[in-house]
């Protein structure tokens, strides 16, 4: 979600959507009357597929020697770039490693909802997860749920566009521009860029000075190949997979969030688990840590990693002029970004998808501010929300 001077964007609470003025096409209106607000914002997918299975077989002894609570831990992610902490990170066996006797079994998702229905009923524990959804699933459940207990991953977000039909951002007037869902994390994005830059949209149909088209993420090159939409607002690798069929860059969300960091990727546990195994859920941040760091020492690899990863779970991998792009635009780090956080959840509250709801509490940066602490580095800022 892009900040605009103009908009904000906060907090994701029991939200419903509001009633918006105008005339709301039967299609959309269904959509908005038949959709969960969990529904609503979802992260999406490229290509993954749902699945539960244990990882590789585990180690004697985790890498603290110690035995650890928990016999398993259930961890859920999408077969997708910007989960690339997960799919590297279980390929290397680097949580494994720290987890020891643990045994890892994984599911993989094709969005969010499904994800946090899986966390609530206990089918994962921890899971990899785009901010809408985490926003959703903690103020859905007032707050008891999940929490947000580390960062993964920054940017991977562009708007790109047909260069026969926009050339500047001034010809995004009367085109129709793709998000991968209703409410969901890029669909505010744009609604919030569109509105600060002067534009009417509907945030519930789409329909406006620019025609939001909510279109699946794996539908929508094929959308952009018959000409049925002019661009789209989309992570990657759908992004640089419209390149590679004649699309342009128009803005990448970096250039318009503070530092270029926003967060698209974070890790939230379920509370039960948080609480009754706190040493299991240390591991794993120190996993995700070592992994992060091994990202950046080792990005060739990594990415090689990334996506035989893909290739396992969705069938088919990622060919280099899109796998090369995707992947260097992406920010693999520990910092959850939770002043970007709080910025995504104003955007959909000012594009009038949401009521405001409270997002204290919905951190909890302790187990990942220790493992940090244990190799020498700063603590991580939870913004102010890490207490209700």
């Amino acid at each position: 979600m892009a900040p605009n001077p103009s908009s904000s964007h906060s907090d994701v609470s029991h939200s419903r959507i509001r009633p918006n003025a105008g005339r709301i096409r039967r299609t959309a209106a269904a959509a908005v009357a038949g959709l969960s607000v969990v529904a609503l914002l979802s992260a999406c997918s490229y290509g993954s597929k749902s699945d539960d299975k244990p990882a590789a077989a585990p180690a004697a002894g985790s890498a603290t020697g110690a035995k650890l609570s928990a016999d398993t831990v259930k961890i859920g992610y999408f077969a997708n770039l910007t989960h690339g902490t997960p799919l590297v990170g279980l390929q290397e066996g680097l949580f494994q490693k720290e987890l020891g006797a643990t045994q890892i079994k994984t599911q993989v998702f094709n969005a969010g909802p499904a994800e946090i229905e899986a966390l609530n009923a206990g089918s994962i524990d921890i899971g990899w997860i785009g901010p809408s959804p985490a926003i959703n699933g903690y103020t859905k459940s007032d707050g008891q749920s999940l929490k947000i207990i580390g960062g993964s991953a920054s940017g991977g977000v562009k708007l790109v566009v047909n260069p026969a039909k926009v050339t500047s951002l001034d010809d995004l007037k009367g085109k129709k521009i793709a998000t991968p869902q209703l409410g969901n994390t890029q669909d505010v994005a744009l609604l919030n860029y569109l509105a600060g830059k002067g534009f009417k949209v509907d945030a519930a149909s789409g329909a406006g000075d620019v025609s939001v088209v909510r279109t699946d993420n794996k539908v929508t090159p094929d959308a952009y190949k018959q000409g049925s939409i002019d661009g789209a607002w989309v992570p990657e690798p759908t992004a640089s997979k419209l390149v590679t069929l004649g699309a342009k860059v128009l803005l990448n969300e970096k250039d318009v969030w503070p530092d270029k960091k926003f967060v698209i990727t974070n890790i939230i546990v379920s509370q039960k688990f948080l609480k009754e195994h706190p040493d299991v859920v240390e591991a794993v941040l120190r996993g995700s840590v070592n992994t992060n760091a091994f990202i950046k020492a080792n990005p060739d690899k990594a990415k090689a990693d990334a996506n035989e990863a893909i290739k396992k779970e969705a069938g088919n991998a990622l060919e280099p002029a899109v796998l090369d792009p995707a992947w260097a635009d992406i920010d693999f780090l520990d910092d959850p970004l939770a002043s970007t956080l709080q910025s995504e959840a104003d955007h959909a509250v000012t594009a009038g998808l949401l009521k405001k709801p409270s997002l204290n509490g919905i951190y909890d940066l302790t187990l990942l501010n220790k493992v940090l602490g244990a190799k020498g580095q700063p603590a991580l800022a939870d913004a102010g929300l890490g207490t209700k």
